[in-house]
């Protein structure tokens, strides 16, 4: 690691440098957490949570307007890193379970015009509810819809209902990320959940973590750029970030996902931030075009893990 990115990094926001602690330095959780608390208090984090509107919403919606609504605000801070149990994320995860669970045990938003859960904002919302605590028995519910919905190839895809039969990506990744946010907040739901994952693995490893399984090529191009926060949107750092938080096992199959992001990196040890998805936005995190703290960060825990692995 380059002590200059390592210093570079470790000059961002406090949502950085906590997990460069955490993930690079491998200081105690004691350190990490002091840096960790500062987000709701400085930086990115108090920015978002100051955006909060009174009746406990952002964007004066649950998920939309996109991207600053309370789904995809609470997905930010999540992915910043707002410690567990924080009250105004409680807040919005009481919304989004109160107002959004449904009679066939998963969320559902748009009941007005759907008579069934969606998964992708089903798997969100698990994510949330999981990785904030939110003190309630329907989480259980919520989780096993998710499980209930996976495919006959090991993935998910939110069209399932109308008839698709191969998983997609995007489905898949945010249904692992709310499974893997269940596991870590029920352990005793650890022996059923990692068996659920583990063949979800083997659906992103057929496909070589971007690629189609059939033709051998990338799958669709936008999957091979970084932009942060994600969104809905699967990509393949984020399918290996994913793998690294998990600890998956190494398997060769990833190793092309793995060259792609080593040849992203630039000459001083950086990786640049690519575009995102277009729409509303409370503000930038970073600038797209320009060396990427989030995308530095990401990129070099998960080459530790794979290097470790």
């Amino acid at each position: 690691m380059n002590p200059d990115t390592l210093s570079w990094l470790l000059k961002g926001d406090p949502s950085i440098r906590w997990q460069v602690q955490r993930d690079l330095l491998h200081l105690p959780s004691r350190k990490y957490n002091s840096e960790r608390n500062k987000i709701a208090k400085e930086g990115w984090g108090k920015r978002l949570i100051d955006l909060q509107d009174p009746d406990g919403r952002w964007g004066g919606g649950l998920y939309g307007p996109k991207w600053i609504s309370t789904t995809y605000t609470m997905l930010t801070l999540r992915l910043l890193g707002l410690p567990p149990k924080h009250p105004q994320a409680k807040r919005g995860g009481q919304l989004l379970l109160n107002e959004g669970f449904y009679s066939d045990g998963g969320i559902n938003l748009f009941s007005y015009s759907w008579t069934y859960s969606e998964t992708c904002v089903t798997s969100m919302i698990l994510a949330l509810l999981a990785y904030f605590r939110y003190p309630d028995e329907r989480i259980h519910k919520v989780a096993g819809f998710v499980i209930n919905q996976q495919m006959a190839d090991g993935g998910w895809n939110c069209e399932s209902p109308k008839g698709a039969t191969h998983s997609s990506f995007h489905t898949t990744i945010s249904a692992l990320e709310g499974l893997y946010e269940y596991e870590c907040a029920f352990p005793e739901m650890k022996k059923q959940v990692s068996l659920i994952r583990a063949r979800a693995h083997e659906f992103l490893l057929a496909h070589r973590i971007y690629k189609s399984h059939r033709t051998g090529r990338v799958f669709d191009a936008k999957m091979t750029s970084m932009p942060f926060p994600p969104r809905w949107r699967f990509d393949f750092l984020r399918g290996l970030d994913y793998l690294q938080a998990c600890n998956a096992p190494k398997d060769e199959r990833m190793s092309e996902a793995i060259d792609l992001l080593q040849r992203k990196q630039k000459k001083d040890g950086r990786w640049v931030m690519n575009s995102g998805m277009s729409g509303r936005k409370f503000f930038d995190l970073e600038t797209p075009g320009q060396p990427s703290r989030w995308n530095t960060l990401r990129a070099l825990r998960v080459l530790e893990w794979w290097d470790k692995s």
